[in-house]
Order: structure tokens, then sequence, then C-alpha cells
């Protein structure tokens, strides 16, 4: 089967599903793979809200595995507690294994704290053809996030990966109002974890967020790192430049500075998970994704020219090379 055709057929379920929700015959039967996380429990609450509408009701948490970290704490000591609400507040059944979530669920949202699972995770869904949203990072290294958009795109699966920052109503109006966007400087809490390339973690909301404004196209990214502090500068091809500060010291919100043709705007704060879990809907129903997946790597290959450049003692590092090189990496 090419993969002409096995796009042709997944377009096919997805449409069927959103159908079938839409005539109210049966909800559209959500998975979780991962329990590690607030988003497992927030994301159902929401798709489980008797009062939703439009494009997102008729979804329902049916299915769950754990998952889990030994060797995190915030996963370690957490997930168990994430379980007992699933199981008991929203009725979701707990199982022993992916397979077992495949074959009780429609569609798949992979929530695991930790990133570096995911590439292990998501490949059985992915063979499976079940649409799926990962959450952030979409994996823990640059060339697992590689291999898996080459298997979704092998597979014809739908497949996708945002921070809720991208999606925040804030950032959005930004862009939209200052006329064509010259420049944005983002910044946000940038805890680090050591298991992870240093952005990833949590500087990737930040990131996020600029690209939101900024689209794709960075070339070269530096670095200025301090106990407290990450400045990550990056320069795009058409001569603009765009900047994260990820904060670790002092008073941690996020926000962005959008610079315009047209004037300069600010906003502040995060306002909930509302408008990803929307998007996560239109993408479970249509099998298209609000993100693109050469948008996605770029964005991951800016983080990790930003660890390369520390590594480097601050010089600039350009991301087609990093990216180029986790290409291989990942096809090892």
């Amino acid at each position: 089967m090419n993969g002409e055709m096995v796009s042709r057929l997944v377009g096919v379920l997805v449409v069927c599903l959103s159908w079938r929700a839409a005539v109210g015959e049966e909800p559209i039967r959500v998975g979780i793979i991962g329990c590690d996380t607030s988003h497992a429990v927030a994301f159902t609450e929401i798709l489980h809200d008797p009062k939703a509408e439009g494009e997102r009701a008729g979804f329902r948490v049916v299915v769950a595995y754990p998952g889990g970290s030994e060797d995190i704490a915030s996963s370690r000591e957490r997930v168990g507690g994430y379980v007992q609400t699933l199981r008991e507040k929203h009725g979701v059944e707990i199982v022993e294994s992916i397979k077992e979530v495949l074959a009780k669920c429609d569609v798949v949202l992979l929530e695991s704290v930790d990133g570096r699972p995911h590439r292990a995770q998501a490949e059985p869904v992915l063979r499976a053809r079940k649409p799926v949203f990962i959450d952030k990072p979409v994996a823990g290294s640059l060339a697992d996030a590689v291999a898996i958009y080459e298997l979704a795109e092998a597979t014809g699966t739908p497949c996708f990966t945002s921070s809720a920052l991208r999606f925040e109503p804030g950032i959005v109006e930004l862009r939209d109002r200052v006329g064509e966007v010259v420049g944005c400087d983002t910044y946000g809490p940038c805890e680090l974890e050591p298991h992870h390339p240093d952005l990833f973690w949590y500087g990737v909301h930040g990131v996020e967020a600029l690209y939101a404004v900024m689209g794709m196209g960075c070339e070269t990214v530096v670095r200025a790192h301090t106990e407290g502090t990450d400045v990550v500068v990056g320069t795009w091809g058409d001569g603009r430049i765009g900047t994260f500060r990820g904060i670790r010291a002092g008073r941690a919100d996020f926000g962005a500075t959008v610079f315009g043709t047209k004037g300069i705007g600010r906003a502040e704060g995060f306002t909930g998970y509302g408008p990803l879990v929307l998007e996560i809907c239109r993408f479970f129903r249509t099998g298209r994704a609000p993100v693109s997946a050469a948008e996605t790597l770029e964005m991951f290959a800016v983080m990790e020219a930003a660890d390369e450049s520390r590594r480097r003692g601050g010089v600039p590092v350009k991301v087609r090379d990093v990216l180029e090189a986790a290409r291989v990496e990942a096809r090892r």
C-alpha cells in the first residue's frame, strides 16, 4: 500500500469519526498514553464538560495507560494521583499497555511528561494509524522528533504537537493587530531538567509563542546563559530578529512584545488550555494539523542550536546544520 493510499484511508477514517459524533451515535473515543502530567486530567475535564458545544462536543476519554518515569520526581510522585482522578472522577478505564489503549480508542493523546519515551510510545500509535496529539516536548531529543514525524509521514497518520501558548488569545491577537511582524521578544519560565535539552522541558512554551508570531525561517541562534536566566537570539533569513528570555530567577510569567509595521503590542499571562484543546478536537475531526511538521522540527532545532551555542561559549549556530545532523542520527 503506497503513501497516497494510506493518506486517503486515514482521511476517510477521520471524516467517519467526525460524522459519527455529529449525528450523536457514539462519541469519538479518546485514549491517553501517560498520566503523569496535570494535562491528562485537565484535558479530560475540558472534553467531558457537559456544556461542550460545536467542535469540542462529542469526545470521551475512555481509556488510559499510566506510564511514568522513575527518574523524574514530578512524574514518579504524581502519576498515582492523576490515575486515581481519571478513574474515579471521570470513569476512565486504566490499562496496563499501549496495545490495550489502541484497541479501545479512535484517537490518542500522548501525554507523558517525559519526552524521552515519546518515540517508543508513538511508534505503535502511528503504525496503528490512530491520529495522535503529542504533548510537549514532542520528544527527548531532536533526532527522536525527526523519527516520529518521518514515521507519521510514512504511515500517513495525522500527528501534531504544540504548547498551549501557541494558541493563547493574547498572543494571537497581538500577531493580528500590529501589521506585518518585524520582530518579537517572548519570555517565560525556563526550569531545566537534566534528562532533556535545556529548553525542551519548559522553555518550549516561550519558544512556541515566538514561533506563533514569527513563523518559520530562523537561520542562526545565539544563547547567553547564567544560573538564573537564558537569552536566546534567533536571526531569520529575512533579517528579522526574535528573542526568548527564559526565567529562573525572580518573578516568572509568560509574555510577548511584538514589533510590527503598524505598532508595538504586548501581552502577558496564560489563560488556560481551552484554545489548545479546541485545536486538538479540530485536528481529530479533520486529520489536518494546525502546526506543520516542518515548523515543529525547525522550532526544536532552534532549541537544540541554543544548547549547541551554549556548549560553544555563545557563538552563532546554524539551525540547518543542527537539523541535518539530527536527520542522520534518526536514521541510524
